[in-house]
């Protein structure tokens, strides 16, 4: 019998993600708790970060993160700024650093209210995104989306930030396409064995781009963090912007993502607390706390 655990109803730029405190226990979510929880409007999510104890020595915590199909995932970026809000509250300490599935991620709340989260460094090989056919430059790889002396989307480039994305760029509004029809389709393509992220990206001026993500495991979502680094790297890789820009996202906000001279991607952006309650693990089923709280404890 599992015993209910303390959670956070949050949210990145739009991007709405549980947060759930696993901490003291062997418990995990399970795939048709975080459906269950899917399933409903009011814990409709698209990540799950599920905070566990520590695996390494050095770091605060281990977090899980859940998509809402109940797949895993190897990065949230807007997630975990919403973890480092959640824990700074219950802590007071504003420096952390994560292991997840892809890695350890340092991250901190800035005297202003804004979170920053190390989110590594990208990888460009084929091999390391992964694609499932060699591509020597993967600036600019062959796929499309419609005719083929017509394509509607073509020429993505292509990275992983511990998730794999492919980003198309175009020259008109990222809403003119119908991203809910096709990002289904390249989600799930061949090319991608692991499946992939797919964004529409716009980009503005040299320090600014558009985009809308197709978030693999969770559909349509209002921001994606580990997307928006993508798309400012891949920007700047193929000389469309320079290594720092702010990434305007469906929600309306920005996120600010900075290239560094050594190479780490460093992404900053609110996080915002909605309400808590408590979850099983196993089932999904959920109870709001009567009064409101702004902590996990």
């Amino acid at each position: 019998m599992t015993h209910p655990i303390p959670f956070a109803r949050m949210n990145g730029l739009g991007n709405e993600i549980l947060v759930a405190d696993l901490r003291g226990t062997a418990a995990r979510i399970a795939p048709q708790a975080a459906r269950a929880l899917a399933s409903q409007p009011e814990t409709h999510f698209d990540q799950i970060m599920a905070i566990h104890d520590p695996v390494t020595p050095g770091t605060f915590a281990y977090v899980r993160i859940v998509n809402s199909d109940g797949t895993e995932a190897g990065a949230c970026g807007n997630g975990t700024r919403c973890v480092v809000q959640a824990l700074a509250a219950e802590t007071g300490r504003r420096d952390f650093v994560f292991e997840t599935r892809a890695g350890l991620l340092e991250a901190r709340e800035r005297e202003d209210g804004l979170l920053t989260v190390d989110m590594g460094t990208p990888r460009f090989d084929w091999r390391a995104i992964p694609l499932a056919e060699e591509f020597a430059d993967t600036r600019a790889i062959e796929l499309q989306i419609g005719p083929i002396d017509a394509p509607i989307l073509h020429s993505p480039s292509v990275a992983s930030m511990g998730n794999p994305h492919a980003i198309f760029w175009v020259k008109d509004d990222v809403w003119s396409y119908q991203l809910d029809r096709f990002g289904p389709i390249l989600e799930n393509h061949p090319l991608f064995p692991d499946r992939a992220n797919i964004s529409i990206a716009r980009v503005t001026s040299d320090r600014s781009l558009d985009l809308r993500t197709w978030e693999r495991g969770a559909g349509l979502t209002k921001a994606c963090g580990s997307a928006a680094c993508a798309a400012a790297v891949s920007a700047a890789r193929t000389g469309r912007t320079g290594r720092a820009v702010a990434v305007s996202v469906p929600a309306g906000g920005e996120l600010l993502i900075d290239w560094r001279a050594d190479d780490h991607v460093l992404m900053t952006g609110p996080a915002e607390w909605e309400w808590s309650g408590t979850l099983d693990p196993a089932t999904g089923a959920f109870s709001r706390d009567e009064a409101p709280a702004e902590a996990l404890a």
